[in-house]
């Protein structure tokens, strides 16, 4: 049996259409979600490893998910 997410059911997209440097030390957030906060402990090809700022427990995400949320470039530049 395949699990099925939100993302899938609804069909949620969680990549953003801008092109955005994450390295270790960034805070992120994943997807549209304005919470959790992750903390991006290393970069690795196109996952990042992530610990939640809340509940200290890592995970993995794809890079392509990540939006920095702290710093001067955390948003995209206006057309």
């Amino acid at each position: 049996m395949t699990q099925v997410s939100y993302s899938d059911l609804f069909d949620i997209s969680h990549h953003r259409g801008y092109e955005e440097d994450i390295v270790a030390g960034d805070l992120v957030r994943t997807g549209p979600n304005l919470f959790p906060h992750f903390t991006v402990i290393a970069v690795n090809g196109d996952k990042a490893w992530v610990r939640n700022v809340q509940t200290g427990v890592d995970g993995l995400a794809e890079l392509s998910r990540c939006r920095k949320i702290n710093g001067p470039d955390s948003a995209p530049p206006l057309d």
